[in-house]
């Protein structure tokens, strides 16, 4: 598969086909990786975070999670597939799971919410295969002993597929900290998917997922707690697109 590297990232060109195809061999040899959906959010905390850094140059795969990725690889004329995101991985490839037996673990969210999460998925794929949910303490990832419980109990249930949905980047550096301990083939990092799967959190409609507009339904949806983040924070990502233009123009301008 090839790549596309932009923002210094090096994203594998994958649609949801592609990341299966992945999944299915890294289960089958049983080797231990993590694949990242890296959206503008991440693009920004890479800047200054040189352990996230870290966690990108050794990851599995890294997928877009965002159309303002999947426009901005267009615009640079290396266009990738296809917006590949945490949140669409159960309607996307909900039936490969429930047809495969894939046996999966969700980690993450408020007490309640993976439950109900897995009820709806239920509702949806009837044989889905969760073997385990666990929704860990506030500061869990500090709290050693709180850490050796959830890896004793991933150890314990044997996923192929461990679904980690704290929020970006705690869920990415728990999963690099300890997914050689608990030694599942697969770990994910899907953010709010737990809450949108149990209703707790209702997504954004598909014109506004497929225009872009995802941010500005989650930000009308908590504005307390995302405003930093879309208007300040990714607010810069702009600003990153133009100096990418640039060093591609740069470039184009050095082969002439």
């Amino acid at each position: 598969m090839n790549q596309v590297n932009m923002f210094d990232v090096n994203f594998d060109n994958y649609d949801f086909m592609d990341l299966l195809d992945y999944i299915d061999r890294a289960i089958q040899e049983r080797n231990q990786s993590y694949i990242l959906t890296c959206n503008v959010d991440h693009v920004i905390k890479l800047r200054k975070d040189k352990e996230f850094q870290t966690i990108y140059s050794k990851a599995g795969a890294v997928v877009a999670d965002g159309m303002p990725l999947i426009w901005a690889s267009r615009m640079l004329g290396k266009p990738l597939k296809q917006k590949v995101s945490g949140a669409d991985l159960f309607s996307r490839l909900g039936n490969a799971f429930e047809q495969r037996k894939y046996r999966l673990f969700f980690l993450g969210s408020a007490q309640g919410v993976p439950e109900k999460a897995i009820m709806n998925l239920k509702a949806a794929y009837p044989q889905i295969n969760v073997v385990g949910s666990y929704s860990p303490s506030y500061g869990f990832e500090n709290n050693e002993e709180e850490n050796n419980r959830i890896i004793e109990m991933l150890t314990e249930s044997r996923p192929d597929i461990v679904f980690v949905g704290v929020g970006a980047p705690k869920q990415e550096k728990w999963i690099y900290r300890h997914y050689m301990s608990y030694q599942a083939p697969i770990s994910i990092g899907v953010g709010a998917t737990f809450d949108f799967l149990s209703g707790a959190v209702k997504r954004a409609p598909d014109f506004m997922q497929r225009t872009g507009l995802e941010w500005f339904w989650r930000l009308s949806q908590e504005p307390g707690r995302l405003w930093k983040r879309y208007l300040v924070e990714d607010a810069q990502f702009l600003i990153l697109l133009l100096k990418e233009l640039r060093k591609r123009n740069k470039v184009k301008g050095g082969g002439l």
